[in-house]
């Protein structure tokens, strides 16, 4: 998502992800990992009687893969600062396939090291239809981050 220090970021950046499409083994997962065992997400037959028809994959999921799918650099990237105005546009099913748009929308000085940068991140289904949206916030380092040097064991006789 955020591959630049921020005095190289400019309001209107775009990036667009690879696909990734949503399975019934990461809906169980999930399920499994939060205890979030809505039978609108785990129960077919319960499912055949909502609105839609057949279970949807979780919201929190929907957010957490979309996030993800555009990389971040962790030389740039200090920390997660928020979302903001997180919606579900539409349902996301078993077998949808996801791709995130993210373009930023805001820019702000935070101290004499960092910024923050607001992104409109979007998920967008196969149907080219927008399933997710939110104002999503990263702290972002005014100058990459060099990782230190290692110093190298040369075994016992060096």
């Amino acid at each position: 998502m955020i591959d630049l220090p921020f005095p190289e970021l400019a309001v209107g950046q775009k990036k667009v992800s690879r696909g990734r499409t949503m399975t019934e083994t990461d809906v169980v997962n999930f399920c499994m990992l939060t205890g979030n065992w809505l039978e609108l997400h785990s129960n077919i037959e319960f499912a055949k009687h909502t609105l839609y028809g057949q279970r949807l994959v979780q919201g929190s999921l929907v957010f957490s893969i979309v996030n993800a799918l555009l990389p971040f650099d962790p030389s740039v990237v200090e920390a997660f600062y928020g979302v903001d105005k997180l919606r579900f546009l539409r349902p996301t099913f078993i077998n949808d396939t996801l791709y995130a748009t993210s373009e930023i929308i805001r820019l702000k000085e935070r101290g004499e090291k960092h910024g923050v940068a607001t992104s409109l991140l979007c998920g967008i289904n196969q149907r080219d239809e927008t399933v997710m949206s939110c104002e999503f916030s990263l702290l972002i380092r005014k100058a990459r981050l060099v990782a230190g040097h290692r110093k190298t064991q040369q075994g016992p006789n060096a």
